[in-house]
């Protein structure tokens, strides 16, 4: 069994902290048990304070807000391209869906779903298409970051989990605390779906990746065919249904408008 770093399991809710506490157990229930449904948020705020259109995304303690908003702020600040900066907001909304029913530090996700991707910003990865070719955004950021958490007034404690699950979200890795796990599964999550079409064809002549259309439709059905199976939760497994259904008929459409004229 995966566990949070503190090693507790039971039930509860430590209201005095920002630690959020359930029964891992949900691992083992029925598909779809217990699941809050994601709902619209009016804006980019469901990270920082209580909003009226996401409640249950919302459970951020006032005495944590501040280095919330400080690692918020300097993701929105770093964010290039600007697309890039929306998938940040969405993997901590997909790490608090899937995490209902764990347990699991929310300060060490949070951080980690906001930070992961700090090596693929331009200003921050290389210009170079060869050297980019070759980049470890990961190990950048695990390098680049306790200098970023300290200053925005993280719990130094809490800095080598942070670094932990970075090191271990990505879908070859194999991470071993709660906390990766959970954000491991968003961020496969995230690569289906619409939104995964999105941002594949938003790197269509940007990186090096993809320079056409075919090259980002060959990605998408590696994604639609090798991801899926190496979702660890069940809660997971359970998002994923709707969003491979999506991916699926978007390549479908895609090869029978296009076929072998797709460039």
């Amino acid at each position: 069994m995966l566990r949070s770093r503190s090693g507790q399991s039971t039930k509860s809710r430590d209201t005095g902290s920002n630690r959020v506490v359930f029964n891992l157990n949900i691992a083992a229930q029925p598909i779809g048990r217990n699941l809050r449904p994601l709902r619209r948020c009016p804006g980019r705020c469901c990270h920082l304070h209580s909003c009226p259109g996401s409640p249950s995304l919302t459970l951020v303690n006032p005495s944590t807000s501040s280095y919330r908003t400080a690692i918020a702020e300097y993701i929105a600040r770093e964010a290039r391209p600007a697309e890039k900066f929306g998938h940040q907001p969405r993997l901590y909304a997909l790490t608090r869906t899937i995490g209902h029913e764990l347990e699991y530090d929310d300060d060490v996700v949070y951080a980690a779903a906001w930070l992961h991707d700090l090596g693929v910003f331009i200003g921050h990865r290389p210009e170079d298409p060869k050297l980019l070719g070759h980049w470890d955004h990961v190990q950048y950021a695990v390098e680049k970051l306790p200098g970023v958490l300290s200053e925005a007034g993280f719990p130094t404690a809490k800095v080598p989990a942070v670094l932990d699950a970075i090191r271990t979200h990505q879908p070859k890795d194999e991470p071993t605390t709660i906390e990766a796990t959970i954000l491991r599964d968003a961020d496969i999550l995230e690569q289906l779906g619409a939104v995964g079409v999105l941002r594949a064809v938003s790197k269509v002549g940007k990186d090096t990746r993809f320079t056409t259309y075919t090259q980002a439709i060959g990605a998408l059905r590696r994604v639609l065919y090798e991801l899926p199976a190496m979702l660890r939760l069940e809660v997971s497994r359970a998002l994923a249904r709707p969003r491979i259904a999506a991916l699926d008929s978007f390549l479908r459409a895609v090869e029978n408008e296009a076929g072998p004229s797709l460039f």
